[in-house]
């Protein structure tokens, strides 16, 4: 959502674009029910000081960015920001989880930058072997990206070890790719393996939120500004944004690769049914 990505950047932004960005988080809803001169002397500061904030954050002027703040809001469902209580009922549990789930991927189908998409895919259609490195919850993004990648026909590795993703990457030459995933891009281990990738003349996809010191080693950077806070519950929405990306590329890969291609992996899967069926028949 806009309004996380706002909030990832706050420590980057100028100390008077700052105040214009506290003043959007502290009132979006009437920032988009106001005029830009209203905006400027609420966060007092100047109306080019707006304009500035809004091409830092990648928008052309205030129009832009105020449609995008209206749309952002009006897509959001009711319980983003309620928290899970120890008294809800389990349809309590259901509505907010499931709605934050849904805000987390909507925000992504609306500020997924598809240029970055298609630089990514152009990358690893053309890798020798594609290697995903994260830590903690991102090593389970990356082991399941291995698991949907490895039927690309393209050799594929998940490494979530610190020492074995820096040694991996220490070996890696023109022509590999890597995938670092970091749901805040500020993992030291990871940024030192994308750096020895890099080194070695290796292409580097970072996942991760922009502005990161990963985000500064990324051949690609697919920017995923989401915001983290002390509520427990909200990388397990976070997660799914990061999953959601895996399979677009994991589908465009295999469909940037052709009809012969997307047959094999259909043969495939077909082995795999009749193997399923030929083992359900001699355990029953």
């Amino acid at each position: 959502m806009l309004l996380d990505s706002i909030r990832t950047q706050l420590d980057s932004l100028s100390k008077s674009e700052r105040k214009v960005a506290l003043a959007v988080l502290e009132q979006p809803a009437q920032t988009v029910n106001q005029n830009i001169t209203a905006l400027a002397k609420s966060a007092q500061v100047s109306e080019p000081t707006v304009v500035r904030f809004c091409r830092t954050l990648g928008y052309d002027g205030w129009h832009e960015f105020k449609l995008k703040l209206a749309q952002g809001l009006a897509l959001a469902l009711p319980g983003l920001n309620e928290q899970p209580a120890q008294d809800d009922l389990a349809a309590d549990l259901v509505n907010k989880i499931c709605s934050r789930s849904i805000n987390t991927l909507l925000d992504l189908r609306n500020n997924l930058d598809p240029e970055a998409i298609q630089k990514a895919l152009d990358i690893l259609s053309k890798a020798n072997k594609i290697e995903f490195y994260g830590q903690g919850t991102s090593g389970i993004v990356a082991a399941d990206a291995q698991h949907k990648f490895f039927r690309s026909g393209v050799p594929t590795v998940a490494y979530a070890d610190p020492a074995i993703h820096a040694i991996a990457a220490a070996l890696l030459r023109t022509g590999d790719a890597v995938v670092a995933i970091s749901q805040r891009g500020n993992s030291p281990p990871l940024v030192r393996s994308a750096k020895l990738a890099r080194r070695g003349g290796a292409d580097v996809i970072v996942m991760a939120p922009s502005g990161t010191p990963l985000a500064e080693e990324a051949t690609v950077l697919i920017p995923i500004d989401l915001i983290f806070n002390t509520d427990p519950y909200t990388p397990i929405s976070a997660r799914l944004a990061y999953l959601v990306v895996i399979d677009v590329l994991a589908v465009g890969l295999a469909l940037q690769r052709g009809p012969e291609f997307r047959k094999k992996m259909q043969n495939a899967q077909k082995a795999l049914q009749e193997f399923d069926l030929q083992f359900d028949s001699f355990i029953g």
